[in-house]
């Protein structure tokens, strides 16, 4: 189930179609960002933060796919696990990275990590995104002071 998850979650990203993805998410949902130590919770938060990244990807493709299991960060339990291997860019940048799902008992992504290089990337993306999140209201624009 988990693997069905993965691929519909992978087609919905590739067609920059957010919506498609509130199913494929629990309720309680973490993201682990390369740009913010503390998760983005709940599904609401985490469909927001992907509305912006797919506006500010560019070029974005997965390149690979591998599947097992691995330890969360939330209850360090074993879980079944996908990761799926990209490439992009945000603003000129090129950025490879991976996407690690984790999946709860019902096949759902309730644990997502992204992982970035190189550091001027994740700087670039960290900055877009936050505009991003601050120009649809997820966050304080920090430009408002």
């Amino acid at each position: 189930m988990s693997a069905e998850t993965a691929e519909r979650f992978r087609a919905a990203v590739e067609k920059h179609d957010p919506a498609a993805l509130e199913e494929l998410f629990t309720e309680d949902v973490r993201l682990f960002s390369p740009v913010k130590f503390t998760p983005f919770e709940g599904r609401p938060m985490v469909l927001g933060l992907f509305g912006v990244l797919l506006r500010t990807f560019e070029d974005f493709r997965y390149i690979g796919q591998f599947e097992g299991e691995a330890l969360t960060s939330a209850e360090e339990s074993e879980e079944p696990s996908e990761i799926l291997l990209f490439k992009a860019s945000v603003n000129g940048k090129a950025i490879h990275g991976i996407d690690l799902l984790q999946f709860a008992e019902d096949g759902r992504i309730k644990e997502f990590t992204v992982m970035v290089r190189p550091m001027s990337a994740v700087q670039a993306l960290g900055e877009a995104v936050l505009k991003g999140l601050a120009a649809d209201g997820l966050v304080p624009d920090p430009a408002a002071g």
